[in-house]
């Protein structure tokens, strides 16, 4: 069994491991609207990367229409993928939530749901365009 330093190391680890997390996330959807002005749809998302691609890369014009078509189908395919996956990944997101909780005061605990309320309802607008996934 842990002695009380080691359990109070490993909260420290797990607590900044999930700051640095939202943090991280919180910077790219601040990052997202500030680039591009606003919530991008999931279409966006091609679009956006292809014309990163195109600026770094130069593509000729039919490596964009190449490139544009396999992005744009793996795409679709990942989406698909990841609307199979998000109950077990909500699951485990609620799982930590617990566990966080566990930790904090009552007044603590109100004020950490209320932050990932909002800090999931900003990502999940950034995400899908307004719209939840």
């Amino acid at each position: 069994m842990l002695n009380r330093s080691k359990a109070w190391a490993l909260l420290l680890l797990v607590a900044t491991f999930v700051a640095g997390i939202v943090v991280g996330v919180g910077g790219r959807a601040l990052w997202v609207r500030s680039a591009y002005g606003g919530a991008p749809d999931r279409s966006r998302g091609v679009d956006r990367l292809m014309a990163e691609l195109n600026d770094e890369l130069a593509l000729t014009p039919r490596q964009r229409d190449s490139v544009h078509a396999i992005l744009q189908r793996h795409w679709t395919r990942m989406n698909a993928v990841w609307d199979t996956i998000r109950p077990r990944f909500d699951s485990m997101r609620a799982e930590l939530d617990a566990e966080v909780a566990a930790q904090l005061s009552p007044d603590q605990q109100a004020k950490y749901r209320d932050h990932m309320a909002r800090h999931r309802h900003q990502r999940e607008k950034v995400d899908s365009g307004g719209t939840k996934r």
